[in-house]
């Protein structure tokens, strides 16, 4: 599929991320607002975010595959409906319970929208340059589950809550507008069958692939969810300063998603191979040297860049994996994401109980140690495949 305007396309489908990105983990600057407004404790605030993540991991192998034979701008312009339902009702309700649901059912619909952008960004360009397209759509993740914390955050602080929620909405509906008046019609040509696409899960590279990018997305989720208790704990650094730090992190993983693109095009499996050794070193720095704050400010800026590099090599890692059924496979992608999050932010919270904040780091190093084993596991399976079809 070729689009016109490829540039404007790629920057819609990631501005488009963001606005879904940025409902999912907007919330998170404002759970105390959002306590005190509905009276209700920080914990039962955080079900937004946490149930909100679980639907999205329930739904990533489902959803997709479910609309992967209608035309691809219908079914965006259909989600980016539901979610800004969803933004409108959040603004308005005065129920806790009404929130809850408002945010949870487009959470099932978030799957849909992000395969899509990812499938659509690499089908409009060559097949050379599909890795290019996509890390520009993951500047979108980065942003939303970055930028948009601070953003809502201010917000809600020099306005109100309501005007804060709000900007969910605003830009889901420019997303929804600018899909509408400048993308064209994208029908599916070929329509894979529920049966051909599953089939892919009876292939032993694509489930070692799963397990891979769920212990990859341990390795960073697991240590970056306590993140902020780190640096008050271990570091002993100031509330501002924290702040800083945060967006350090967020800005480095977008330079992640640029440096991504050009090291999976020009070698994508040495790429692969390497991550886990290069973040295993930065944590083990970070490990000895989390007491001193000069240090860990050049650490989570090679921390931010190997998160937003990680992020493409799983989306890359899987999606190779299942080539004849693209927007399963980006399914699958999103919900191991979400399973990897999951496990490492559990793990990394067994660790703080039993040892101690500063081995939360343990939880990043041994999930890369468990990677690199699937890792080169697959590998090996390929190489033999590639030799007896030979």
């Amino acid at each position: 599929m070729r689009v016109r305007g490829n540039y404007l396309l790629l920057f819609i489908l990631s501005f488009g991320v963001f606005g879904i990105l940025n409902t999912e983990m907007g919330v998170i600057g404002i759970l105390p607002d959002i306590a005190a407004q509905y009276d209700v404790s920080v914990t039962q605030a955080g079900l937004l975010v946490s149930l909100f993540a679980f639907a999205v991991a329930l739904a990533g192998p489902t959803m997709p595959l479910l609309f992967s034979g209608i035309d691809r701008k219908k079914v965006m312009l259909l989600v980016l409906s539901i979610f800004i339902a969803g933004n409108m009702v959040s603004i308005f309700t005065n129920s806790f319970n009404v929130l809850l649901l408002a945010r949870i059912i487009p959470a099932f619909f978030h799957p849909i929208y992000c395969s899509l952008a990812f499938t659509v960004a690499a089908a409009s360009v060559s097949k050379d340059e599909a890795t290019k397209a996509v890390s520009k759509v993951f500047i979108g993740v980065s942003a939303g589950m970055v930028v948009g914390v601070p953003i809502v955050s201010f917000i809600a602080s020099a306005a109100n809550l309501q005007l804060a929620m709000a900007f969910f909405a605003i830009v889901n509906i420019i997303v929804f507008i600018a899909t509408l008046l400048f993308l064209p019609s994208m029908p599916v040509k070929e329509r894979l069958s529920y049966g051909r696409q599953l089939s892919v899960l009876k292939k032993s590279i694509t489930l070692l692939s799963i397990v891979g990018v769920i212990l990859l997305n341990s390795a960073v989720f697991g240590v970056y969810s306590y993140f902020a208790e780190y640096l008050k704990a271990v570091t002993n650094i100031s509330p501002k300063l924290i702040s800083l730090i945060f967006f350090i992190f967020g800005s480095a993983n977008i330079i992640g998603n640029v440096v991504a693109g050009k090291l999976l095009t020009k070698n994508a499996s040495k790429t692969v191979v390497i991550y886990p050794f290069i973040l295993a070193i930065v944590y083990i720095i970070l490990f000895f040297t989390g007491g001193f704050t000069v240090s860990v400010l050049f650490i989570t800026l090679a921390w931010g860049i190997l998160a937003g590099i990680g992020g493409n090599i799983n989306q890359y890692w899987i999606t190779s994996s299942a080539p004849e059924a693209p927007d399963f496979g980006n399914g699958l992608f999103l919900s191991a994401c979400n399973i990897g999050t999951t496990i490492g932010a559990a793990v990394g919270g067994t660790f703080i109980t039993e040892l101690g904040t500063r081995y939360v780091i343990l939880v990043g190093i041994l999930s890369l140690i468990l990677g690199l084993v699937s890792i080169l596991f697959r590998n090996y399976l390929s190489n033999s495949t590639k030799q007896l079809s030979l």
